[in-house]
């Protein structure tokens, strides 16, 4: 198995965030990088850095409007007077119709949902180098590789096409989905962290040749709170491509892999090519968030599942946060697939 991971994802160092209005340390962290890749090492793994292959396949998800946004809003909002240290929002549209501002304040409230994805001085450098990770692992898996996988940080399925959010900038997971569309006629996007993927579902809502599947804790009392409800399924071109299962508090491995037997049946009865696996090892029982109980065999069990498809995969790291056993977790999602 190729991994994909570039130096400079450990460049963004985002410092807090606020959690049901209170201020806590972001737990995004660099650090969770050095645990991923523990798991790398210790089950023999190379790790590459991936080719830099410019803004090009980023544009396909993220319009030149948000991207610049990314690139220059840190150095725009340095320039004012007594600016926080890390660029956050203070104000929001009503409706994305509304006009768009020219002000460092305005987009800034236009361009980021919430207050978790504070944007550094590194940071548009680390999630560009997280999306060229993201393309790195397509690429083997278009030239033939069964199955890639890219340790994206920070992590990208809350980031909508133009809006960054819950600790994400650029959707890796559409980006790699993107990519492997040039070669398959039908892709399917399968998310198992957490949270809904609320950007990756917004990204392909509308359309009718990539299926977006989450399971999720459900969002009636967490996040992304206004999406990933399972009357949500597309709209348009898109109506019927987009399934979530949003499960109860608490649920462990046997109720999890119950919905994703579901979810498989989907992406089988949709006719996909190839799929994105979004990674999230945040449903772990003893993960800061506390949102859903599976246990390190469950993650293997998941895995072995999921392999059980017979596709080429592209797994993209997604959540998962510091505690003891998160290298654990991953070790026991790639050791299915060695």
């Amino acid at each position: 198995m190729k991994v994909f991971y570039d130096a400079a994802q450990a460049l963004h160092d985002p410092q807090f965030f606020l959690s049901s209005g209170a201020q806590y340390p972001c737990p995004e962290k660099p650090s969770r990088i050095t645990a991923l890749l523990g798991a790398v090492d210790r089950l023999g793994l190379v790790t590459t850095a991936p080719t830099d292959q410019g803004i090009d396949p980023i544009r396909k998800v993220h319009p030149d409007r948000y991207l610049t946004f990314l690139e220059n809003i840190y150095t725009r909002w340095s320039r004012i007077a007594e600016a926080s240290a890390e660029v956050i929002p203070n104000i929001h549209p009503n409706s994305f119709s509304d006009g768009y501002p020219k002000s460092a304040v305005g987009q800034a409230g236009f361009h980021m949902t919430d207050t978790s994805c504070p944007i550094g001085a590194q940071t548009w450098a680390a999630a560009y180098a997280s999306a060229q990770s993201a393309l790195g692992a397509a690429d083997a898996v278009l030239a033939g590789d069964a199955v890639a996988y890219a340790l994206c940080r920070p992590p990208g399925h809350h980031a909508f096409a133009e809006r960054a959010g819950g600790f994400c900038y650029l959707n890796n997971s559409a980006i790699a989905a993107e990519r492997l569309r040039e070669r398959h006629a039908r892709v399917a996007v399968l998310d198992v962290d957490l949270h809904h993927g609320n950007g990756t579902q917004g990204v392909f809502y509308e359309r009718g040749d990539v299926l977006t599947v989450s399971i999720h804790a459900d969002p009636e009392r967490f996040y992304p709170f206004f999406w990933g409800y399972a009357a949500e399924d597309g709209a348009g071109a898109g109506k019927g491509a987009n399934l979530n299962l949003p499960l109860p508090r608490g649920t462990g491995d046997d109720g999890f892999r119950h919905a994703l037997g579901q979810a498989l049946q989907a992406v089988s009865d949709f006719g996909a090519g190839a799929v994105v696996l979004a990674l999230g090892l945040d449903a772990f029982e003893g993960d800061p968030f506390g949102g859903l109980a599976v246990s390190t065999p469950g993650f293997g069990q998941i895995s072995a599942d999921i392999r059980g498809l017979g596709l080429p995969i592209v797994i993209v790291q997604e959540g998962g946060y510091l505690c003891p056993e998160l290298g654990e977790n991953l070790g026991a999602v790639l050791s299915r697939w060695i």
